[in-house]
C-alpha cells in the first residue's frame, strides 16, 4: 500500500527537520531511496542533512562523479549514488553496482535513479523535490 503526503520547505531548517523526521521514522530502514527534482533542487543537501540524521558526523560529498560515495553509519552500509551522469543503465553492472543492494541491512540514497529505472529494484520510498518561487520547495513523498 503506497503512502504520499506533499510538504512545502521554506527554508533549508525546514529541509534539515524533514530529513531528521525521515530518519526517526526509518531508523532501521535499509532497502533504497530514490530522489528525483531538477539540478539545484537540493537533492544532495537532502541526503546530507539525513546522512547526519542517521548519525554521519563527517562530510557529504556529492557523488556526481564517483557515482557512489559509500558510509558506515551504526555498523550499517550506507551507499549514497548520483546516476546524473550515467549514459546507459547497463553501465552499473558492469562497475557492480548491484552488489550494494546485496549487502545485508544496507541503505541506498539514489539521486537521479530514473535514469536506470528499468533495471534498478523497486524503491521503498521515492521522494521528489520541486524548487518553487523563492527558493521554497515542494517535497512529495510515496513510501512503498
Amino acid at each position: 500500500m503506497n503512502h504520499q503526503k506533499t510538504i512545502i520547505l521554506n527554508s533549508e531548517f525546514d529541509t534539515q527537520t524533514l530529513a531528521q523526521a525521515l530518519a526517526d521514522e526509518f531508523k532501521l530502514l535499509s532497502g533504497s531511496i530514490w530522489l528525483s527534482g531538477d539540478l539545484g533542487a537540493g537533492k544532495t543537501t537532502f541526503t546530507r542533512y539525513l546522512l547526519q540524521a542517521l548519525g554521519h558526523t563527517g562530510a557529504v560529498k556529492s557523488p556526481t562523479y564517483t557515482l557512489v560515495e559509500p558510509y558506515l553509519i551504526g555498523g550499517k552500509p550506507v551507499y549514497h549514488c548520483d546516476l546524473y551522469r550515467l549514459n546507459d543503465p547497463e553501465e552499473l553492472d558492469f562497475i557492480g553496482f548491484f552488489d550494494y543492494f546485496n549487502e545485508p541491512n544496507s541503505l541506498m540514497i539514489i539521486e537521479w535513479a530514473s535514469r536506470a529505472k528499468s533495471i534498478l529494484p523497486k524503491a521503498d520510498v521515492l521522494i521528489e523535490i520541486k524548487k518553487l518561487d523563492n527558493d521554497v520547495r515542494q517535497v512529495t513523498m510515496i513510501c512503498e
